[in-house]
């Protein structure tokens, strides 16, 4: 039987990587926040405004605790998309802010409901879901965006995830070692 326990843990860890999304904004301009990284238009304000949808929407509409903002519809197929990346009307500070009013609304979803009760997901292949697979589903997909997160802003700045243990030179010797045995591969003598 899941009990409480896993609520608390899944729900401890979801609040922790939900400011670690956050954090990887500090320091950067307003360009380098927004711009595409990726092919794929991939950014780092981006995945935050796809996580408050996320949020939002998972743990709302699915519980019947509708998200009091207005969302995009998810089968409207002309706005998918749309929720991974800022318009030049939208601003850092509103988005971290609906951003953290989709974190209070998941809260209570999370803190009110049993982490047996029932769910409903109309796009998903099996529809009928816990509050537990939904936690397990959102802490995914958060921990999945906080990765790329990671990545984007090493490649903006250089700034890393790391325990403090590790500096610039640590990673400069780790890169120079990694670069040698790739090479040692591809160009065997």
């Amino acid at each position: 039987m899941i009990d409480e326990f896993a609520k608390q843990y899944l729900h401890g860890d979801l609040r922790e990587v939900r400011e670690e999304m956050v954090g990887k904004l500090d320091g950067l301009g307003e360009y380098d926040i927004r711009r595409p990284l990726t092919a794929t238009g991939t950014n780092l304000l981006g995945l935050v405004k796809h996580l408050t949808l996320t949020e939002a929407r998972y743990f709302g509409e699915i519980f019947g605790r509708p998200y009091p903002e207005p969302l995009l519809r998810w089968d409207d197929l002309s706005v998918r998309g749309t929720d991974m990346w800022a318009t030049e009307h939208e601003t850092r500070e509103d988005i971290v802010a609906a951003y953290r009013r989709a974190w209070e609304h998941a809260d209570a979803t999370i803190t009110e409901l049993a982490v047996d009760a029932p769910g409903h997901v109309p796009w998903w292949p099996r529809p009928d879901v816990k509050l537990f697979n939904i936690l397990v589903h959102v802490l995914t997909e958060t921990n999945r965006h906080a990765g790329h997160a990671d990545i984007l802003r090493e490649q903006l700045d250089g700034a890393v995830a790391t325990d403090g243990h590790r500096d610039a030179e640590f990673w400069a010797v780790r890169r120079a070692a990694v670069e040698r045995a790739a090479k040692a591969v591809a160009d065997p003598q």
